[in-house]
């Protein structure tokens, strides 16, 4: 018995639309194949995320050259800004008690925590090992802990009452120098970083920080949980850049009271001591090459940045 054409016809018109979703779904690229666009990375000037003045960017390249992120160069005039909104931010974060800058320190522990998958992934996309990365993210997270308990214990162990031979007493307690200037390791992103940064503003300063060149990554990830969790804006202050352009600049501001330079190479080193020596700025060289452990901490890391300030009182009055 003969096909009835219009079942034949219907049919056919099924199997051909049936080939042309077949051949569309092969047509789709793969999830992996689509293009990417790779993040622009700004910089954290008194509590905000501008970008740099310059317009100026890098690419940070992973180990097969791959572009995994745009960097903000900044510049010189980032820089004086930076100060002026550290500067800004001194009067209220020094007159802060010693107690909520402890508390404060601890929530940014905290929300590190719970992003630490995140700061991971970023370690390892700039050539840290896995195992390394989980590692340096625990330490940066005990780190800020440890240092929150010392916001209000600090002044304890370095003040004193002084034997003078007068009828008089005389008291030497800590105060924070200002604004602090830091030119962050070059080889550790997130725990060299924040070993600079946290004994700074335990102490009661504020800090402009340059991060590392080749690890930029951590350091505004960092900036933005200090965003989110109660740092004041402008107590600190992170540019990305490079060291050679802006190293000068951190060392001879006329409105930077200490300049901390974390880094072992001996001819920046004695760049940063010559300028600073022109407007007798203090100068802390801290040259660890592990920032693991007790060597990357300590009471003195905060004592670094402090001026001491001593009172007499007549006996009696």
């Amino acid at each position: 018995m003969d096909k009835d054409p219009r079942v034949s016809a219907r049919h056919a018109g099924n199997d051909t639309a049936g080939a042309t979703q077949k051949a569309t779904r092969q047509a789709k690229p793969e999830a992996g194949a689509r293009l990417t666009v790779a993040k622009t990375y700004k910089i954290y000037i008194g509590g905000k995320f501008p970008r740099t003045e310059s317009g100026r960017y890098y690419p940070l390249r992973d180990k097969s050259g791959e572009v995994i992120a745009n960097i903000c160069s900044g510049s010189r005039k980032d820089f004086r800004e930076a100060v002026v909104a550290a500067r800004g931010g001194f009067a209220n974060w020094s007159s802060t008690n010693a107690y909520l800058r402890g508390q404060i320190l601890y929530r940014i522990a905290e929300m590190l925590e719970g992003r630490g998958q995140q700061f991971v992934a970023e370690l390892v996309i700039q050539g840290v090992s896995k195992q390394r990365a989980a590692t340096e993210v625990t330490a940066t997270v005990d780190r800020l802990v440890y240092y929150a308990g010392w916001a209000d214990k600090y002044q304890q162990v370095f003040s004193a009452v002084n034997p003078v031979a007068s009828s008089h007493f005389n008291f030497s307690v800590l105060e924070p120098m200002g604004v602090i200037s830091i030119l962050a390791p070059e080889d550790s992103g997130l725990l060299g970083l924040v070993s600079n940064i946290a004994p700074a503003i335990t102490g009661a300063n504020t800090c402009v920080v340059l991060a590392s060149t080749s690890m930029p990554l951590c350091a505004i990830s960092f900036a933005e949980v200090l965003e989110s969790s109660d740092v004041p804006p402008g107590v600190v202050n992170i540019l990305t850049g490079s060291q050679d352009e802006l190293a000068g600049q951190f060392a001879s501001h006329m409105d930077v009271n200490a300049v901390i330079h974390a880094g072992s190479d001996g001819e920046r080193i004695k760049e940063v001591q010559l300028l600073a020596a022109n407007n007798i700025k203090r100068t802390i060289v801290r040259t660890q090459t592990s920032w693991v452990g007790e060597t990357g901490q300590g009471p003195y890391f905060i004592k670094d940045t402090q001026e001491t300030k001593t009172t007499w009182h007549p006996v009696g009055a």
